[in-house]
């Protein structure tokens, strides 16, 4: 929960390593970073702190990229993110501090993918986080797309690992095989095999285990919704296409 995140940035004997801007944000928000009595940083990184106030930095960027920054940017956050009402005056403070930070979206961008490379998952739950946001509006505008693709450039991911994301959150007329990053030359049962690997690869439990706060459990359920949809598709596509084809098939016998 974000109350538990919270208390990781103020709680007693809980410490923060993180460093670069991520960490300087979470010592403005905080007030300090916590050290021990020597003076030194306590512990490694939290996960859940690190993905949590990566995603508040990298909205709030995002959401000066069309020049118009609205409480609705942060409103679509907290969607993705289940928050409690009392926490919400905390994470509008952190959106504008974020906002307001000489760091680029490229540093933040940058030290996620370091701090997440042995968890290349975990950026993928962030881009689908950052795309939520985009599309709260119902469209994604050229700035946001443009901002979009240089994040996941950052991540590492080639062009056709983003238009597989992208796909799973704007519509496209090919979405279904998009999505599953298949084609529609593979057979139905290559396709399941690679929609039983995505499954077992995304499943909310999974994600949880990896690194995913339980708070942005949504970006996982969400995403399991639609590959389970675009397999759902296929299949009833190509269930229609063999039943036309037999039919073809006896008319001509």
């Amino acid at each position: 929960m974000w109350n538990s995140m919270w208390g990781k940035l103020g709680g007693a004997g809980v410490g923060l390593a993180i460093g670069g801007p991520i960490g300087a944000l979470i010592g403005l928000i905080a007030g300090h970073l916590l050290v021990d009595r020597s003076g030194a940083l306590l512990g490694a990184p939290d996960r859940s702190v690190v993905f949590s106030t990566g995603m508040v930095a990298l909205s709030a960027k995002m959401a000066r990229s069309d020049g118009v920054v609205t409480r609705d940017e942060v409103l679509a956050f907290r969607r993705i993110i289940d928050a409690p009402e009392a926490d919400m005056a905390r994470i509008e403070a952190l959106f504008e501090l974020a906002k307001s930070t000489t760091a680029g979206f490229e540093a933040y961008a940058k030290q996620l993918a370091e701090l997440f490379a042995d968890e290349p998952a975990l950026l993928e739950d962030v881009l689908d986080g950052l795309f939520h946001v985009a599309a709260a509006d119902g469209i994604l505008h050229e700035a946001e797309h443009d901002y979009l693709c240089a994040v996941s450039a950052i991540f590492g991911f080639d062009q056709a690992r983003y238009d597989q994301i992208e796909a799973r959150h704007v519509h496209r007329a090919d979405d279904p095989y998009r999505i599953l990053g298949v084609n529609r030359g593979m057979s139905l049962a290559e396709i399941r095999s690679c929609f039983v690997r995505l499954v077992a690869e995304h499943h909310p439990d999974r994600a949880i285990a990896r690194g995913l706060p339980p708070d942005a459990i949504s970006i996982a359920t969400d995403r399991m919704a639609r590959l389970n949809a675009a397999w759902d598709r296929i299949s009833d596509e190509r269930r229609d296409e063999a039943s036309a084809a037999l039919a073809k098939a006896s008319g001509e016998a």
